[in-house]
């Protein structure tokens, strides 16, 4: 199995409002991620702040996006939530 093949890298991200990005990824999947009913536990708790969600950076080495806490979601993860046929309200 060529795991190559499933691994995407987020090319963009922008805040489209509280707890929204939009998110684009290298093979043209895009879409809004809603993280507003997120668990904000552990690493994940200073992102209830909408003011710090909105520091999110993308890491391009990666293909990832991370918050200066060091909070992270995979790629993979994301492109599942987004991809064509699925709820993007993440859960």
């Amino acid at each position: 199995m060529d795991l190559g093949a499933h691994l995407h890298r987020i090319v963009d991200v922008d805040v489209v409002g509280e707890h929204r990005l939009r998110l684009v990824f290298d093979d043209g999947v895009s879409g809004e991620l809603d993280a507003s009913k997120w668990d904000w536990r552990g690493v994940f708790e200073p992102l209830s702040d909408p003011a710090y969600f909105a520091r999110v950076e993308l890491d391009h080495e990666l293909g990832s996006i991370r918050w200066p806490n060091g909070a992270d979601v995979a790629p993979e993860t994301l492109h599942l939530w987004l991809a064509p046929g699925r709820d993007n309200v993440s859960a």
